[in-house]
């Protein structure tokens, strides 16, 4: 429906039923969302002008910027739109944002709220709070300077607290005369940049801010740009999909009792959607009930789901207190004491390993410790900064290991940002020091080898080059890796046919099939998925010592246990192979019907969906089976092998 359609509708709906027209823009989508860039990018001014020609601006308002941008604007006495967001008076001394500044603004289709943040890296801080309950982010980027260092870093924020959608504004093209090559220069970079973080949808928008080119309405300057507004993406984006209605999450916040004859849990619902007659458990305790009613103020509604605040009550009197959550029986967040998170640091007091804090997650408060800073993140190249840090200081992002001193029900932050998010507070000052997203893998200790002093590794008189000789061929171990329906194993016993019919002792190493034997007393969780990956890692080392080559089909999700299964092996007998395949077509194939199980809420943890995929950053080799075919592939596989001497020769 184009702007005029919905403005006769509007006029439609005042001259025969207000209540109507009042009840529509009551109940209208609310985006949030932020600006982000660097300094002097044009954040502020964008948003001004947002606000001006969307004719959001009280007359007084107007006024006001229109006198004080004669004695704090940039425009040389003209209107200043920056001056509407910039209200702090070292803000418009200085010419920047220091704070975050919000508004809130409708049109006819939808209501925003906005958050202008700072683009200093000094306040790094103020930017994820901003973003961290942004749906959309609107990226600047100053056509005269291109991508910068502060373009990369809010963006990898941005990512990293779980925006999914983008907007890139280029502005300030009047500056470089209109120019489609700069603009698509720029857009080639940035696109190169963020192919590694986790966007859904990126677009781009050619504006100028100042002028409101393209920003609200169209521009006679751009003759050859074709796209929306930046507004009508604003008002277009759909974020409907974002919200997790899958996994139901009720943290309790206060436990009601005006009566002896009632007794109910309030709080504000995560995540999910919770009805009378839903079978719950109460978290830490386990112990089950089933939804009496779901209550709004004194009224009974049939359910309710995220961002609402209802009181729930129980069938049974089981133990419910505040802190503790309700979850479905059949779809359990994880529960324990040792979390690992990325951690952005808030304060001038560096945080120290081994210091302990207070975590608050969702309503529960528990004491912890900073177990182990395990590495900073360099946030202006997406890099882990070489060696060991034991301190975090202002501004910085690192990966930490933390023990709690008593167990929490959490979900990884990419799936549940309510119950995957933490802020940690001083425990002598009471000030928020730290804010925190749940990875979700807890962080196991280095082997220290075998627990009996009293056993030694035994030598025979053959050696691992006299087996080599033998067979023709060097042991060594293919080490395929994927999300669950890539297509490992059909590649792995491709693999094998293939070496097999060209005469070489090879073996698979499937999943499926280890965990029938070997590692059947492992489960799923972050420990047991480590050892899995460790004793394969073993099994293969084994094999290749007596010439074998062993193919391994192994989902093995965590960068550091492959890493870990490098070394056990021997990096010169270990190939790494990304079966790099979608989790939309895997989802498609799923040939053993496990993600509609993951749907159904009956297995909840899975890779992909409910657990992380770490994918490899230098693979030996990476194949995209949504174009290759199985042959294809282990053809490309035998390769490698055969020009690594593997297969024999020179080198042999």
């Amino acid at each position: 429906m184009s702007d005029q359609e919905y403005r006769i509708q509007d006029e439609d709906l005042i001259r025969d039923d207000i209540t109507a027209y009042l009840r529509k823009h009551e109940t209208k989508d609310l985006l949030r969302l932020l600006t982000c860039g660097s300094v002097d990018d044009g954040k502020s001014t964008m948003i001004g002008r947002l606000l001006y020609d969307a004719k959001m601006i009280y007359e007084d308002q107007l006024a006001a910027v229109t006198r004080d941008s004669k004695i704090h604007g940039t425009t040389d006495g003209d209107f200043d739109p920056a001056l509407l967001t910039d209200g702090l008076k070292a803000e418009r001394e200085q010419g920047i944002t220091i704070d975050v500044a919000y508004r809130y603004f409708s049109t006819d289709r939808r209501k925003f709220i906005i958050a202008d943040c700072p683009g200093h890296e000094q306040y790094t801080r103020n930017m994820a709070t901003g973003a961290s309950t942004a749906d959309l982010a609107i990226i600047l980027i100053d056509a005269r300077h291109g991508v910068v260092t502060q373009t990369k870093r809010h963006s990898f924020i941005c990512s990293l607290l779980g925006i999914k959608h983008v907007a890139v504004a280029i502005n300030k093209l009047d500056l470089v005369d209109w120019s489609e090559e700069i603009y698509d220069r720029i857009r080639d970079e940035y696109n190169a940049f963020v192919s590694r973080l986790g966007f859904a949808d990126i677009h781009f928008f050619p504006i100028c801010a100042l002028h409101g080119d393209n920003v609200v309405d169209s521009s006679k300057n751009l003759p050859w740009y074709d796209g929306a507004t930046l507004l009508h993406h604003m008002e277009s984006v759909n974020i409907a999909s974002d919200r997790n209605l899958i996994d139901m999450r009720f943290p309790v916040q206060y436990v009601l009792r005006p009566n002896l004859d009632f007794r109910g849990f309030s709080g504000t619902v995560a995540s999910g959607v919770v009805r009378a007659g839903d079978t719950v458990m109460s978290l830490p305790s386990r112990q089950k009930s089933r939804v009496k009613s779901v209550l709004l103020g004194e009224d009974v509604i049939n359910e309710a789901f995220a961002p609402m605040a209802v009181t729930l009550t129980l069938e049974d009197e089981i133990d419910v207190s505040r802190g503790d959550m309700l979850a479905p029986v059949n779809n359990m967040p994880t529960i324990g004491n040792e979390i690992e998170a990325m951690v952005v640091w808030m304060h001038d007091t560096p945080a120290q390993q081994g210091r302990s804090y207070l975590f608050k997650q969702t309503t529960s408060m528990v004491p912890g410790v900073l177990t182990d800073l395990r590495y900073k993140m360099d946030v202006n190249n997406l890099r882990k900064e070489a060696g060991e840090a034991d301190s975090l200081e202002l501004n910085e992002f690192g990966r930490c290991h933390i023990t709690l001193h008593r167990p929490i029900a959490f979900d990884p932050y990419d799936r549940n940002r309510a119950t995957g998010s933490f802020i940690i507070i001083d425990r002598v000052t009471n000030v928020t020091v730290g804010a925190g997203m749940i990875i979700d893998r807890v962080v196991r200790e280095d082997p220290v080898g075998p627990k009996s002093k009293n056993i030694a590794e035994a030598r025979g008189t053959i050696h691992r080059q006299d087996r080599e000789t033998m067979l023709g061929q060097r042991g060594h171990t293919v080490w395929l890796t994927g999300l669950s329906g890539s297509g490992k194993s059909t590649i792995a016993y491709e693999v094998e046919r293939q070496l097999t019919a060209a005469g070489r002792l090879c073996i698979v190493l499937d999943g499926d099939n280890v965990r029938h034997g070997l590692n059947r007393d492992l489960g799923f969780s972050a420990d047991d998925r480590t050892e899995n990956i460790r004793r394969i890692a073993e099994v293969a080392r084994l094999m290749n010592s007596t010439g074998i080559i062993a193919i391994t089909s192994f989902i093995s999700p965590y960068i550091k246990d492959r890493q870990d299964a490098r070394e056990i092996i021997g990096a010169e007998h270990f190939m790494e192979v990304h079966i790099d395949t979608s989790i939309e077509v895997c989802e498609a194939r799923d040939p053993k019907g496990l993600y509609k199980k993951v749907r159904a809420g009956e297995i909840p943890q899975f890779t992909g969906i409910t657990d992380p995929y770490e994918a490899p950053d230098s693979p030996e080799l990476k194949l995209a089976t949504e174009s290759l075919s199985a042959e294809d592939c282990a053809r490309a596989v035998v390769a490698l092998l055969d020009d690594g001497g593997v297969l024999g020769g020179d080198d042999q």
